[in-house]
């Protein structure tokens, strides 16, 4: 049976209390029936195997639904509950878990990570490997957690790119933007010395657990097992499973889209963060003009008019954009192989679109289903590499 006949066909939908409608961010309404039938033909056209779609108005849950195949051969349908792979959605969360330590006054963001670890970056294991470069950096000694959840330390996105497979500081640190997963890790490995635990048994004492998000982890676990999503590549053939270990902030979180819904509304209602701290969050602390948000080589330094013409920056663990018509928002992608997924928030009223997909199409269907069903006409989508010219591109590279 082809794709989009059982896109047509499989389908799970919750709504949240008796909300009917959906608010988009100009004030017009949408009803969910009408934000159903264009997402289902949205994400059978883009070829996207499964999908998790939720809207929150005001900040409350107004609409979740589920399209297409979580797992073929048997076709088991994606539910708004399926443990879908976040991808780099993991580092907002883990951003968010940080500023609970701050808020306690249990870490400083301004102490640099040298001066926060009792002995030398490169004499811990399994750090050691790709640190002893580093340390022997002199701007080493100035790198401070702020500079790693804003993307501005320095450190390339994975040691692993690096030609000696190291960590290396490619420019001052704070003084640009370079999106840094390595960076995370890095802070996530500083907080379990000081912490003594691991992240997943951290995080899931601070959200997972008392959110009830029993859909979330930063690790796999067995009770996922009953609704867990495979991953499926362009073709549509499988492409692998998700059971993600050792738990990793820079994209190792699995969730689902109720869940991830629960987390922002307990965000917007303060159950998370004091607004002060929430405030934060959400300052800019670099702006940004690249062209697009991965930029190599010659094109590292390339700039373009769409990022100032939103106030796009990059807050704590969070982008933003700082200057738009429907007011300040803040927001979170996360690429994958066979998982592409997006959330954004916008402040005013406290609105938000989240979408999660097991699909390397996924992609493609962002735009048409934000501006249609949100309203979203500002994120910046060449930025976001969300056109369909960036994304062909981006899969020749």
């Amino acid at each position: 049976m082809k794709l989009q006949l059982l896109a047509a066909l499989l389908v799970v939908v919750t709504f949240s209390g008796s909300a009917q409608t959906i608010r988009r961010l100009d004030g017009s309404a949408l009803t969910v029936a009408e934000a159903s039938a264009f997402a289902r033909k949205t994400l059978a056209d883009k070829n996207v195997t499964g999908a998790e779609l939720a809207v929150v108005n005001n900040g409350r849950i107004v609409w979740s639904e589920a399209f297409g195949l979580r797992h073929k051969n048997p076709d088991l349908p994606m539910t708004p509950d399926t443990n879908t792979w976040a991808a780099s959605l993991t580092k907002s969360v883990f951003a968010t878990y940080v500023m609970t330590l701050v808020e306690r006054g249990e870490f400083n963001l301004d102490t640099p990570l040298a001066k926060q670890l009792p002995q030398p970056l490169d004499r811990y294991e399994p750090s050691r490997e790709t640190a002893t470069e580093i340390v022997k950096d002199p701007r080493w000694p100035t790198v401070t957690p702020r500079m790693l959840l804003s993307h501005s330390s320095g450190l390339a996105n994975f040691a692993y790119i690096e030609p000696d497979k190291k960590m290396h500081l490619r420019f001052d640190p704070g003084t640009r933007f370079l999106y840094s997963g390595e960076g995370m890790i890095l802070l996530q490995f500083v907080i379990e010395q000081q912490k003594h635990a691991p992240l997943d048994e951290l995080m899931q004492n601070a959200f997972f657990g008392p959110l009830g998000m029993k859909q979330t982890g930063m690790i796999y676990r067995h009770d996922f097992d009953a609704n867990l999503a495979d991953r499926f590549n362009a073709d549509g053939s499988f492409h692998s499973q998700t059971h993600r270990f050792p738990a990793r902030a820079s994209g190792n979180m699995a969730s689902s889209v109720n869940d991830l819904a629960a987390f922002t509304t307990a965000l917007f209602d303060g159950k998370i963060l004091k607004p002060k701290t929430l405030r934060e969050i959400l300052t800019p602390q670099i702006k940004l003009r690249e062209v697009h948000q991965f930029q190599f080589g010659a094109d590292a330094l390339a700039t373009g008019p769409e990022g100032p013409a939103v106030g796009l920056a990059y807050g704590l663990g969070w982008g933003l954009l700082t200057k738009t018509k429907f007011g300040p928002a803040f927001f979170k992608e996360g690429h994958g192989d066979g998982a592409q997924n997006y959330m954004i928030c916008f402040e005013r009223s406290k609105s938000c679109m989240i979408l999660l997909t097991n699909s390397d199409n996924g992609e493609f269907a962002f735009r048409p289903l934000l501006e249609h069903i949100l309203g979203d006409t500002v994120t910046p989508w060449e930025w976001e590499c969300y056109t369909e010219s960036c994304i062909t591109d981006a899969r020749k590279q």
